[in-house]
């Protein structure tokens, strides 16, 4: 029996998760506001190594339920290869001959369901020096050039969070890695694992940047581009009130537009890819935004093709006019939070549930899934299945 409450372009599209912390859960929650049923198998307490926090506030989990399963028990590697003969896709994020271990590698899995697709999600890959070597989002950014070329000239590189490696070169890559193999095997009949490396992902984002310096219009000196802070017009500036505004022009007429709103249309400056007049252009830049409020250049802008914008933090961004318009935050179970992304015209993706609690759903999903009551009491006798009120789980 399917999840009758999704919605979304994948309804229809089954996915078995098991659980982790960071890139493999974005991805499936991904997926799931899509509107594909993926299943989240979480392990019992103490083996998902991230930072205690109540459900509800841990969305990278909304969308999907919660089955939990002792993986070290045969019983419940038995028991997820039930799940994975139904699915579309099966995902993990261990480390390379974790999930094999387990009786959970490709070619158990493939062998019960010859159709499936198989999603890696690692940082360094299934094969290479570094294969099995631990890491997290910085390394992997690290090693690719990306972390080199962000920030300020004279400066340390400055560390994106952790958007670059585990969400843009890892998650967002392993959800169309799996939706385009899910459309090539409806059509072959034949699976296929698809290896989505962290390190892989993240010097792909880097394309245009590798192209840029190739062609002799990318230095390796940070904070001298166009694009990482040496431009005096695609920068940061703060404003009389301590807050800032971001400037993006770019182009010839949107740079004529940004010199119009801070009155600098008339002044002698440098030609604006002039280099050599770059440092004294974000000195005057720099001195003009400090003379208003953020607020005030936001209505000087506004209406303008400056490309000036205010610098907003996450308390002040859903309250953003445009943002509330389109409804890119929302609010679920009280907490705030992005909403579903892209947008479908005809089958809008949604968010399905609230995050659950692990072990939430576990008899329910099982059941649903085709699991006799028989079969469902005998893997909690075993300790195998747990769910909640069981004492482990409870704990």
């Amino acid at each position: 029996m399917t999840d009758k409450r999704k919605q979304g372009p994948l309804a229809g599209v089954r996915i078995v998760e098991l659980g982790g912390i960071g890139p493999g859960p974005f991805c499936c929650m991904l997926l799931a506001d899509l509107g594909a049923e993926v299943i989240r198998i979480d392990r019992p307490p103490g083996h998902d190594g991230g930072a205690p926090i109540a459900a509800r506030f841990d969305l990278l989990n909304r969308g999907r339920r919660s089955a939990m399963m002792d993986l070290k028990k045969p019983e419940a590697a038995a028991a997820v290869l039930r799940l994975v003969a139904q699915a579309d896709a099966f995902i993990e994020g261990f480390r390379p001959g974790v999930a094999e271990r387990l009786g959970l590698g490709p070619e158990t899995c493939l062998g019960v369901n010859p159709r499936l697709v198989y999603g890696r999600m690692t940082g360094w890959g299934q094969t290479g020096p570094l294969a099995h070597a631990p890491g997290h989002d910085i390394n992997y950014i690290s090693l690719t050039g990306v972390l080199n070329a962000v920030g300020r000239a004279g400066e340390p590189p400055a560390i994106p969070l952790n958007l670059v490696g585990d969400f843009g070169g890892g998650s967002l890559y392993l959800a169309l890695g799996v939706v385009s193999a899910i459309l090539e095997a409806r059509g072959s009949g034949r699976g296929q694992v698809v290896d989505a490396a962290m390190v892989d992902g993240s010097a792909s984002l880097m394309t245009l940047i590798y192209g840029m310096r190739a062609a002799g219009y990318w230095s390796d000196q940070r904070g001298t581009n166009r694009l990482d802070s040496g431009a005096p017009w695609y920068n940061v500036y703060e404003t009389r009130d301590g807050s800032y505004v971001s400037i993006a022009a770019n182009e010839a007429r949107f740079y004529r537009a940004a010199l119009a709103v801070m009155g600098l249309q008339d002044e002698p400056l440098a030609g604006q890819h002039d280099r050599s007049g770059w440092p004294a252009m974000q000195a005057r830049f720099a001195e003009v935004f400090r003379t208003r409020t953020q607020a005030e250049w936001v209505a000087l802008a506004e209406g303008s093709e400056s490309c000036i914008t205010p610098v907003l933090s996450m308390a002040e961004a859903p309250a953003h006019p445009h943002l509330q318009q389109r409804g890119t935050f929302v609010e679920v179970d009280g907490v705030a939070q992005p909403a579903p992304a892209p947008r479908f015209s005809r089958t809008p993706g949604a968010i399905q549930r609230p995050p659950a609690r692990p072990g939430q759903h576990t008899r329910e999903v099982l059941r649903d899934w085709g699991l006799s009551s028989f079969e469902i009491d005998a893997l909690h006798q075993a300790g195998a299945a747990l769910s909640p009120g069981d004492a482990e789980l409870a704990r």
